[in-house]
């Protein structure tokens, strides 16, 4: 694993989460493009124990939902040699590169779930990526470092399948959509769901014809009304059916690679289901974001 959290809880520990939360951090690592071994500290505490701790660091009387404490000043994006540079001035004796520290505020988090309608793991997962992120110089000072803090976050929590739309609402979505197949001659129901960066998600089902090359395929209808509709990155994919697992077929792997070359793409079947990236899929695309089409390019 590229990342690694030391997490220590003042207060009961949340099951599972712990295990979550070294996935947030693998993504947003990820995400960032660091490919060095990276850890930070994280404290999961209560309020007046935050609160404490704000008006010690930053003097404000009050308690937050996460704090973070860089290690030292990295810029986000900048040539990874000169922050890999820096992060290696804080290589310890684990052979590690420290990041900073987090303090969470369980009370907060648990407020903010059910304020805002999902789960306390989801919660905790994004403050963790927020904070994470900080640690790796992002801000959100003005509205445009805080459009590209959150796109980072929105992109590293869907990687983890606890973004705004869970892993498991896209496979509903894609089990309802199966439900509209034209599927007279072979029988085999599919359902799609696609997310965009956006937040969207796009419903399709396959399409069959009496001329069976004008089929069309469950993921391709739901990516071209996506596109048809101005959407143009997309970050995850649920295909669904009843029969058997419904990995994509070759003519689909390539149409999504058009737009979305590290789609994350999860088939189910009844209770079971499976997951791969893109890549894993359609290794060595072909394609605009590769740079294969680089000599259609006019000067």
């Amino acid at each position: 694993m590229s990342a690694r959290l030391e997490i220590s809880w003042d207060v009961p520990a949340v099951p599972g989460a712990e295990d979550m939360l070294q996935k947030i951090a693998a993504v947003c690592v990820e995400a960032e493009g660091i490919s060095l071994p990276v850890y930070a500290q994280v404290r999961v505490t209560g309020d007046e124990e935050i609160r404490q701790i704000n008006r010690e660091y930053r003097a404000t009387d009050r308690a937050t939902d996460v704090l973070s404490f860089p290690s030292t000043n990295v810029t986000p994006r900048r040539t990874l040699g000169q922050c890999e540079k820096k992060l290696l001035a804080e290589r310890d004796e684990t052979g590690l590169c420290f990041l900073g520290d987090i303090i969470l505020s369980l009370p907060r988090a648990r407020e903010q779930a059910a304020e805002y309608g999902h789960s306390l793991q989801r919660e905790l997962g994004y403050l963790t990526a927020h904070a994470l992120f900080h640690l790796m110089g992002y801000d959100h000072m003005t509205d445009q470092d805080k459009e590209r803090m959150r796109a980072m976050e929105e992109k590293a929590l869907n990687r983890a399948g606890i973004g705004r739309v869970t892993d498991d609402e896209l496979i509903a979505m894609a089990k309802d959509a199966l439900t509209y197949s034209y599927s007279p001659y072979s029988h085999f129901r599919v359902g799609a769901a696609l997310l965009s960066k956006d937040g969207r998600v796009f419903k399709g089902c396959n399409i069959e014809n009496g001329s069976y090359g004008a089929t069309n395929c469950a993921e391709r209808t739901a990516l071209f009304k996506a596109v048809s509709e101005g959407a143009r990155e997309f970050t995850v994919i649920a295909i669904a059916a009843e029969k058997s697992m419904p990995w994509p077929c070759g003519i689909c792997r390539q149409a999504l690679n058009e737009f979305a070359p590290d789609l994350r793409v999860i088939v189910a079947c009844g209770d079971e289901r499976a997951e791969a990236t893109l890549p894993d899929l359609l290794p060595h695309g072909f394609g605009p974001k590769q740079g294969t089409l680089d000599f259609l390019a006019k000067e």
